[in-house]
């Protein structure tokens, strides 16, 4: 009922154990709290928060426009829904050195447990567009360090991300990463890795967890857990994919309302009545005051197709 148990701090050592388990840990991007929460319940271990997902979410490109404010508040509101440790896109750091120990700190008011700041020219773009810039690596590494200092939770996982294989190469990147590393990052996001080998070659530039990007229509094929865990890959990340599915299904449905008249041909692809009052515990509502929450809460299992 209401939010998680588990506190913040608990979810970053957490997410610092999920890292140095040996073993690929999948984090699903949720595009809000409600998706967070099924990502639990399907038994991932953390959940992802894509910038790109909160941008289009406001129904704006992933290029920059979102501001602190929006990204940490959105962001909280999914981390609380769910027990998991949750990490946030926070795109350059909202500007210099300075906003980047901000952005450090109301991401840990907000309860996430790491974030990842990027190596892009601001205002940025998504990573697996062509025509990316990305700043020199003196500044890429004073937001990390930025970011390092400002925490006031030593578990609070600051990850860069760094964009430069798609504008010098695949030797810049393993420089660039290691660079990274010496200026306090706890792990490196590599983007728009091409094949398994740049995975490989990220892993052999550092010490530290990498994660891999499998956003659907990009650079990087669509690997399996299997091939990301034999050249080293600590977790990965699917971010836009549940917003693309779900929004792929309501563009379906708007079609047939508009040529059907009825959506009654689409309800055997929605979540039922009862399966939304199940992931929004609606009977511990019940239970906690019967005074307000009065109503039986259908069962899954014998339902007629009115209360759909």
């Amino acid at each position: 009922m209401l939010y998680s148990k588990t506190t913040p701090e608990q979810k970053r050592l957490k997410l610092r154990e999920l890292l140095a388990s040996g073993t690929v840990q999948q984090f699903p991007g949720a595009f809000n709290p409600l998706s967070a929460r099924l990502i639990e319940e399907k038994g991932f271990a953390g959940v992802y928060i894509s910038g790109a997902v909160l941008a289009n979410d406001l129904g704006l490109p992933d290029i920059g426009l979102t501001t602190l404010t929006e990204v940490a508040t959105r962001a909280g509101q999914i981390a609380r829904m769910t027990e998991l440790p949750s990490i946030v896109d926070a795109d350059t750091g909202f500007g210099e050195p300075m906003n980047v120990a901000r952005t450090i700190q109301e991401l840990e008011n907000a309860g996430l447990a790491g974030c990842h700041i990027e190596d892009q020219f601001n205002p940025k773009r998504c990573g697996h567009l062509d025509g990316k810039n990305v700043v020199d690596v003196d500044t890429a590494a004073k937001r990390i360090r930025a970011a390092a200092d400002a925490r006031r939770d030593p578990n609070f996982l600051i990850m860069a991300r760094t964009d430069i294989r798609a504008v010098d190469g695949l030797q810049a990147a393993q420089e660039r990463a290691k660079a990274l590393v010496d200026a306090g990052a706890d792990a490196i996001f590599p983007e728009a890795m091409r094949d398994l080998s740049e995975f490989q070659a990220i892993r052999d530039a550092v010490d530290v967890p990498i994660l891999a990007n499998m956003t659907e229509f990009g650079k990087s094929d669509l690997f399996t857990v299997d091939q990301l865990q034999s050249v080293g890959v600590n977790m990965v990340i699917y971010p836009v994919t549940l917003l693309r599915i779900a929004m792929g299904a309501a563009e379906q449905v708007l079609d047939a309302l508009k040529n059907d008249g009825t959506q009654q041909g689409q309800l055997g692809s929605m979540l039922t009545r009862a399966r939304l009052y199940e992931l929004v515990d609606y009977e511990a509502y019940n239970q906690f005051d019967t005074g307000v929450f009065n109503f039986e809460v259908p069962s899954l299992f014998n339902m007629t197709k009115e209360s759909l």
